[in-house]
């Protein structure tokens, strides 16, 4: 028994719903409408043509998202948002007029209006959904975007898919390693580095206490326990405890909150207490040494 036209219209509306009123030619002869039916609805202000087979439902306009959606309709069923038009609607990126989707090479519609990428294959992983619309995935994005951007641009895109959890820098240089020789993997790679560089505890200390030796420093206690906290690096002689943080761009409101009380805690109790970067003792040493002698002439005087 097939559906009837008010079980028809029904599911029509609750489509419409999901995909920001927003369908396709082809959702509505899946759901049973003719074509007489679908051109009336065209003719009579029902159906407002967005692309073509594409049409917003109600009323000719459409927000950001009806927008995004019906770009994607419109260039198959197997496409997805991709490049700056996923950027924005990740929020990691201001949206801008152009529409970019992103479709399997052999795919033929290229829509008035819409940039169409062809590539070969993108993997599960690569493709997801968000506000019910196909899009890339928030690294996947981040890669494809890379090429166009300035490093201080780059910088901020990715600083703000980790401010809203998409993916952190340090998840995002190891996937990197599975788009090796895409474009825009190594421009990514070089913003990452200075931020997400790992460094074992024995391969920091290693770099660390060069510096220190380079300053004639006697060399400190590590990983000692000092007033009920377990610090990197420890000089009680001179009373100067030195910590690295950890690696994540921002760090959660609450790991900020302990790192000040185990600061207020050292200072407390008569102890000065310094923070690098591990990104800061690999990359930048010597402003590193600078900063731990000046503090360490302070603190010998």
């Amino acid at each position: 028994m097939g559906r009837t036209i008010d079980q028809s219209v029904r599911e029509l509306w609750a489509l419409a719903r999901r995909q920001h009123w927003v369908v396709a030619r082809r959702q509505l002869t899946e759901l049973g409408f003719s074509r007489m039916w679908i051109e009336h609805r065209i003719a009579i202000g029902r159906l407002h043509p967005l692309h073509r087979g594409v049409y917003a439902v109600g009323r000719p306009h459409v927000t950001p998202y009806g927008r995004w959606m019906a770009a994607v309709l419109a260039c198959g069923p197997e496409a997805v948002l991709s490049h700056e038009s996923a950027a924005a609607l990740w929020g990691i990126r201001r949206a801008g007029s152009r529409l970019e989707v992103s479709v399997a090479t052999g795919a033929k519609r290229r829509p008035d209006g819409i940039t169409v990428h062809r590539r070969p294959s993108l993997r599960p992983d690569e493709v997801t959904t968000h506000h019910g619309i196909p899009v890339t995935s928030p690294t996947r994005t981040l890669i494809d975007i890379a090429v166009r951007l300035d490093r201080e641009a780059l910088e901020a895109a990715i600083n703000e898919a980790d401010k809203l959890d998409l993916c952190d820098p340090e998840a995002l240089r190891s996937a990197l390693d599975d788009a090796k020789g895409q474009p825009g993997v190594r421009t990514l790679r070089t913003v990452l580095d200075r931020r997400t560089f790992t460094l074992t505890d024995s391969e920091l200390e290693r770099r660390f206490l060069r510096i220190v030796h380079a300053l004639g420093l006697p060399k400190p206690e590590t990983g000692a326990r000092v007033n009920g906290f377990k610090v990197d690096f420890h000089w009680p002689d001179l009373g100067l405890v030195v910590e690295t943080d950890g690696l994540r761009f921002h760090r959660t409101p609450a790991q900020q909150g302990r790192d000040r009380v185990r600061d207020q805690v050292h200072t407390a109790a008569g102890l000065t207490p310094l923070r690098f970067t591990r990104a800061q003792v690999r990359f930048e040493p010597g402003y590193v040494g600078d900063t731990l002698a000046a503090v360490v002439r302070r603190l010998a005087a």
